[in-house]
């Protein structure tokens, strides 16, 4: 009996180091990571060039499995339905967050999975003419509140981001910038440089060439902090404390991934968005790179949840669709 106890004890020892050199090796086969746009898409084009990087670092295959549809919602669907072992994670978009807002999702988007990182951060441009009288968000305010209903601001598809990004600045600067909805972004573009609107809150990459070849002025930007490819132009938050309106993507996986597994696959994700020609090379496109832990990465998404789901209901905003 006493040597049976010792045999049972020794085999519990070696079940021990057995699980512990398991999770080491993690991983040990082919990752999968879901992108829920379709192939070609900027989503699927910074899901691609992260999964070359991450194939170098896990030494296994990082293999790209688009799945679109449903305003991202197919995707993330089978995520989250995937086992918690670190083999299936999904790259969403900011709208991840703002899908709450407006429909009905058969998930939890908090609580039903686990936030591993953000990969970048973007904002929008607050751009006019260079014609126009308004160049700070000071101005833009007063000139607003002297002629209400006057300034009329470009959007392409109802409650994206730089609809939601207006909306925003109107719930907290009390003015009433009114809404011009577009087709498409290229037709914004022209209505702005033309003269048929007065203001963009303008994806940032795509403004920054009008921006610096001086065909617009750009006031500001909606991020928290000046954005490296433009600092020279203040935030809004700069004038209204507390605005931030971004774009970002973030690498989730199904609720429950063991701690040392999201560890793991943060520290390889910053490690690669760290790299000095990565960073460099975002930061030319607009794109800041994050460095954040799993937490800071959890509160920012329940931020982000709540704050869209309040300015979609005050301004009684309907998806496009």
């Amino acid at each position: 009996m006493r040597c049976l106890r010792r045999f049972a004890a020794a085999l519990l020892v070696l079940l021990g180091i057995g699980c512990v050199h398991a999770q080491q090796q993690f991983p040990a086969k082919p990752i999968r990571l879901l992108v829920p746009d379709r192939p070609g898409a900027p989503l699927d084009i910074q899901a691609r060039a992260l999964a070359r990087k991450l194939t170098e670092r896990f030494e296994q295959s990082v293999v790209v499995d688009n799945r679109p549809g449903g305003n991202y919602i197919i995707g993330t669907r089978i995520a989250i339905a995937a086992n918690a072992d670190g083999y299936t994670v999904i790259l969403v978009p900011s709208s991840y967050a703002a899908n709450a807002a407006f429909y009905k999702l058969p998930y939890d988007p908090l609580n039903d999975v686990t936030p591993i990182a953000r990969i970048g951060v973007s904002g929008f441009a607050v751009t006019l003419h260079p014609s126009h009288a308004v160049a700070s968000i000071r101005d833009l305010i007063a000139y607003d509140k002297a002629n209400p209903g006057q300034l009329r601001y470009g959007t392409a598809g109802a409650g994206g981001g730089s609809h939601r990004a207006a909306e925003l600045f109107n719930q907290m600067a009390g003015t009433n910038l009114v809404n011009v909805p577009y087709s498409d972004a290229g037709t914004v573009l022209g209505s702005l440089l033309g003269g048929q609107i007065q203001i963009v809150f303008g994806n940032l990459p795509t403004m920054i060439p009008q921006i610096k070849s001086e065909r617009l002025r750009g006031i500001a930007v909606t991020t928290a902090r000046r954005s490296n490819a433009v600092p020279d132009i203040p935030t809004v938050a700069e004038t209204l404390a507390g605005y931030e309106a971004v774009s970002w993507q973030g690498v989730l996986g199904p609720k429950g991934l063991p701690k040392d597994i999201v560890v793991r696959w943060n520290s390889e994700v910053n490690r690669i968005v760290q790299l000095p020609y990565v960073k460099d090379r975002l930061a030319a496109l607009g794109i800041d790179a994050v460095d954040e832990s799993p937490q800071q990465f959890h509160a920012f998404l329940e931020r982000e949840i709540a704050k869209w789901q309040k300015v979609v209901k005050i301004a009684n905003m309907k998806p496009e669709g």
